[in-house]
């Protein structure tokens, strides 16, 4: 696809996707946990939620300006992590990374990034971005990767909380594909001097290093008290990415959290979950408007935004959409991020409205 292809649906990025990648990486991308109920239920639960627009309102200007977690936002709008980029395009996350600098809103670097994030930060100079931590068992790794953010210029911490393990991807499965066997997301832990050192990396070969990180790569032990701890270490604020129940939100406030990302990991983990969306309007009763809400489920379209920060949420990210684009490298991520900008604007104009803050529930029905 050459760069001067116009408008691209999210339904036509994915087809592209499936074209031009092999079926492991494709299906790696696309598919969900089990029998895909939580895929499938992401969104549905956006689709669920009617608009009731206002009509005869001066929409001429707009003002969609956010700040997310401290950082200011040309939208309400971050690019999600994405681990394994590598699989999708040769510059994975440096392509889409210069792009969401490029379009001037926060990336958020994954821990199994196949670049580190000393060299991403480098690539996006001034562009605001924030590093998610699979929390490894080992808190001494867990603590570099934090202090390594920290020095590279990253603004938050997004801990992922709802993978203490892998949930049952049947498609990876059958496929028999994960990318760490293939020696992607290898960016941060070889570049990081505390699992350089445990791991004796020096002497090993690469199906070694890839074990060794296979063997601490999940944490089935991870508790609030752990969380707590970091929250001693570490300046940067830290968000909890992964809970769709209310009392997990009470705690994240109790634990002095500075935002939540209300996810069921794009209907990868558990299947039979409740919906993003659906999990939503109790978890911004939960906070009570202490600490933002970053939505997390099943964004495709502008619309999808209206939607979700009707409901109450302050922000949302953005995962597949992008990372089908990526296969056309930056120029394809910039123009997914141009054409959900511009649907957004639409959008919001539609309803009626011209500021953010001016979504409300009530202009929504449950159908």
């Amino acid at each position: 696809m050459s760069s001067n292809v116009g408008f691209r649906s999210p339904e036509e990025w994915e087809r592209l996707a499936k074209e031009r990648l092999e079926q492991g990486p494709f299906e790696y991308i696309q598919s969900g946990s089990g029998a895909e109920e939580t895929l499938e239920a992401n969104l549905a639960g956006l689709r669920n939620w009617k608009i009731v627009p206002r009509v005869l309102r001066d929409v001429s200007t707009l003002d969609v300006q956010s700040t997310i977690i401290g950082v200011q936002s040309n939208l309400p709008v971050a690019l999600a992590p994405v681990g394994f980029q590598t699989i999708i395009h040769p510059e994975g996350e440096l392509a889409a990374a210069r792009a969401a600098a490029a379009k001037g809103i926060p990336y958020t670097v994954s821990t199994v990034s196949s670049y580190s994030m000393e060299q991403i930060a480098e690539v996006m100079g001034k562009g605001a971005r924030f590093f998610q931590l699979y929390w490894p068992n080992d808190d001494e790794i867990a603590l570099s990767f934090v202090k390594r953010a920290e020095k590279s210029g990253y603004s938050a911490i997004l801990i992922t909380v709802d993978t203490p393990l892998l949930g049952l991807r049947e498609q990876d499965k059958q496929n028999q594909y994960f990318p760490l066997k293939n020696g992607h997301g290898l960016g941060n832990y070889e570049s990081d001097p505390v699992f350089r050192t445990k791991a004796n990396l020096e002497t090993k070969e690469k199906s070694e290093v890839i074990s060794e990180v296979a063997s601490r790569l999940f944490n089935p032990t991870l508790t609030w008290e752990k969380v707590r701890w970091l929250r001693t270490q570490t300046k940067l604020p830290i968000v909890i990415k992964g809970i769709v129940h209310p009392d997990d939100a009470r705690l994240a406030v109790e634990n002095g959290i500075d935002g939540v990302v209300v996810s069921n990991h794009g209907g990868r983990q558990l299947d039979g979950s409740i919906s993003s969306m659906d999990a939503l309007e109790d978890m911004v009763k939960a906070v009570k408007g202490d600490i933002p809400i970053i939505f997390d489920g099943g964004i495709r379209r502008g619309v999808d935004i209206v939607k979700a920060l009707a409901l109450g949420a302050d922000s949302v990210l953005i995962g597949r959409l992008y990372a089908y684009a990526l296969i056309d490298g930056q120029v394809g991520v910039e123009k997914a991020i141009t054409q959900l900008k511009d649907e957004f604007q639409t959008a919001l104009a539609l309803t009626g409205e011209t500021k953010l803050i001016d979504l409300k529930k009530t202009m929504l029905l449950k159908r």
